[in-house]
Order: structure tokens, then sequence, then C-alpha cells
């Protein structure tokens, strides 16, 4: 919150307005995942199944972070079928401004394990994750059908994501079932080489893209990701 993945140089353009973004993530030149990840949030309400927590992030003078006003929201409700986690985000400024969201989720690694998800196309990257260009999904990226993830090596951005997402682990005998609202369609799927883990992430936006979106002064935008976990 209030955006996923990097704004280039932290240039913000919302207008006829350009606003320069401060870095915040260690290493990375790019400002990244906007201001939710370093921040204290409040507990409203938990329980052993549930939780909801929000976070409100004033703007002016000497507050670092996103320009603009808001409230985001985390749910957080666990059920015999699963994880549903929500996740929303009020403009609070009395403007429209930019606004997106995404839950970044990691997930055990195996040499076996597969992905299976319905995508149409895919930006191409410059050495620091930027998107350059958009194209078709290419057939070595193609997940319609199940396929091993291990050395695929992504760190991408797909778009024309349907909302679902298959995870399996054939030797541990298991599949997550991963869906995701009308708010998440698109997707970036990150790969590293040489770890143990991997992330499928629902996100609202295009990496590199808050900056076209709008939020209209006093609307909310949100949307729910359920994990389902079976065995096979």
């Amino acid at each position: 919150m209030p955006f996923s993945n990097r704004i280039a140089n932290g240039r913000l353009a919302v207008g006829d307005d350009v606003i320069q973004l401060r870095v915040n993530w260690p290493g990375v030149r790019h400002p990244m995942h906007g201001d939710g990840w370093a921040r204290v949030w409040d507990v409203l309400r938990h329980d052993r199944r549930s939780a909801e927590l929000v976070y409100v992030h004033e703007a002016g003078a000497g507050v670092a972070g996103w320009p603009f006003r808001y409230r985001a929201r985390q749910t957080f409700d666990l059920h015999e079928a699963g994880l549903t986690v929500g996740l929303s985000i009020e403009n609070l400024d009395d403007r429209d401004v930019p606004a997106g969201l995404g839950l970044h989720p990691f997930f055990v690694r195996d040499a076996d394990t597969e992905l299976a998800c319905r995508l149409a196309g895919v930006w191409h990257t410059d050495a620091e994750v930027l998107p350059l260009q958009r194209v078709p999904v290419p057939p070595e990226w193609d997940f319609s059908g199940a396929r091993r993830v291990d050395r695929t090596g992504l760190d991408h951005c797909f778009d024309g994501w349907d909302g679902e997402a298959t995870v399996t682990w054939p030797q541990r005998g298991l599949r997550l079932v991963l869906s995701a609202t009308e708010a998440f369609r698109h997707l970036v799927i990150y790969v590293p080489d040489g770890q143990r883990h991997f992330c499928v992430e629902p996100v609202s936006h295009a990496n590199g893209a808050v900056g076209r979106t709008r939020l209209a002064a006093g609307a909310t935008l949100g949307g729910e990701i359920s994990f389902r976990l079976v065995h096979i």
C-alpha cells in the first residue's frame, strides 16, 4: 500500500504536477511497495481466527512516504477451508489521487513445485526490474497448464489474469488454490535464483503504472484474496 512494485526514479506524475518520492528500500534506488510494509498498524479487533488492522497515513511537510492521505485496512479470517485476506485503501484527500494495493505471499519452492494460472500479457524489464514493453505471454512463461516454477528466473508483472491460480507440491501431496476478487487482475510472479521460495502476488495495477490510476476523493479500492489448501 498504496502501490505495488517500483516507481522509476521516484518520479510520480499527477496531472500537471510531478512529485519526487524518496527511496525506501535498501539497495534499490526506486521507491518500492509504498508505506504499508514499513508502518505500525493498529489492531481494531482480533480473536483466535480473525484480525482487523488499520493504518492511517497523513501527508504534508516533513511526512515521509506517499504524498496523499489515505486509510488502509487489512483483515485476516482463518476458517476450515483456508485463509481469506482482505485489503482496502480509502482516499482521505479532497481530490482524485493515484492508489493501488497488492499482496506479496511467499511459498515454499521444491524442485517439482508447479504453478498454473491464465494470463494474457507480460512486461519485459530492464536490469533494475523496471517495465519496458508489454508483450503476449511467451511459451516459456505460459502457465495456462501447470508447469514447474524452478529455474524460470522470473520477476515480472503479468496482466489479463482471471483471478485464480494453483500451486501444487506433488511430493508433499498438497495443492493451494489462490483466488482473488475483481480488484486484482495483475499478477507478479517472482522466482529468485538460488532460493527455496517463490512469490505469486495479486496486485491491482501493472508495475510502474500506479501514476495512471485514480481513486476519487472519499472512495475506497478493496478486495479479497483467499487461500485454500487441499490434499491430492
